[in-house]
């Protein structure tokens, strides 16, 4: 991916631990790294195909002069944040924000935290087998439409699929979504179980009937193990209603483990 690079800009802004840091103010100075596809730009020589640096400057210098945060890290997070989101054709950002003269009573040049935040792609099953199901699934899409950091880009078609591991129970309303997101995994299970809670979801017996279920299937690449998150979810390839749904929107999205498409694993599925 390309880079456009603000090297060192100079802001006087009112950031610190101290009081009279936010009141007297001090300089800091920000270097941020803009990782977009320049390619149209630059076959075109059109501004508008590319981002305008000059306007990313304003609004580090607007947001850091307007907002007074005690720790750099918050300043550097909360602004990376606004700039994802409002900054069309960015994809990932690095940002450095450096503090001359830190106040540590010791003789020093900078101090500094950098950070890297980006756009990540993740794909999220739904299922729900009580009561009004396609209500329960579409207002669990509407929620995710709503959640800050998150942007629905595609969702499949609804389906009637039979129960996976405990039979003798309702059948079920499967679909899933692609899902651009800033959320981190654990953020993003975190937001998921809340909007599970809010459909009144209760976790009593395992593979049970429930009024949604949200799990996370892709997050890009990743390969996560953690007590409470695998990524990719760990028994995918062997669910038809998980695999239908993705097969619709993602067919040629690969499994980073086993390397096989979602088509692939669909079609040995059949088998």
């Amino acid at each position: 991916m390309d880079i456009i690079k603000i090297q060192n800009l100079e802001i006087f802004a009112h950031h610190g631990v101290f009081p009279e840091e936010n009141v007297l103010g001090q300089k800091f100075i920000v270097t941020a790294a803009l990782y977009t596809d320049t390619r149209t730009a630059g076959k075109t020589d059109e501004l508008t195909s590319s981002i305008h640096y000059g306007e990313i400057s304003r609004q580090i210098e607007q947001f850091l002069t307007t907002h007074t945060f005690k720790l750099l890290e918050r300043a550097a997070e909360s602004l990376a944040e606004t700039l994802l989101l409002n900054t069309p054709k960015l994809e990932k950002i690095r940002l450095e924000i450096k503090k001359p003269w830190a106040p540590v009573g010791l003789p020093l040049e900078t101090v500094s935290v950098e950070i890297e935040r980006s756009w990540h792609t993740a794909y999220v099953a739904l299922g729900s087998n009580i009561g009004d199901k396609e209500r329960y699934l579409n207002q669990a899409v509407d929620s995710l439409r709503r959640t800050p950091c998150c942007d629905v880009t595609r969702v499949s078609s609804f389906l009637v699929t039979k129960p996976y591991g405990v039979t003798d129970q309702d059948d079920f309303l499967n679909g899933c979504l692609e899902l651009r997101t800033l959320l981190t995994p654990q953020e993003l299970l975190e937001t998921l179980h809340k909007i599970e809670q809010d459909a009144g979801r209760e976790r009593k017996i395992h593979w049970g009937p429930r009024t949604l279920d949200l799990d996370i299937i892709f997050y890009d690449d990743l390969i996560l193990d953690e007590e409470d998150l695998c990524i990719p979810h760990i028994d995918m390839q062997n669910r038809d209603f998980v695999l239908k749904p993705l097969n619709e929107i993602t067919p040629y999205k690969r499994h980073p483990c086993s390397r096989k498409t979602v088509r692939e694993m669909l079609d040995s599925l059949a088998q």
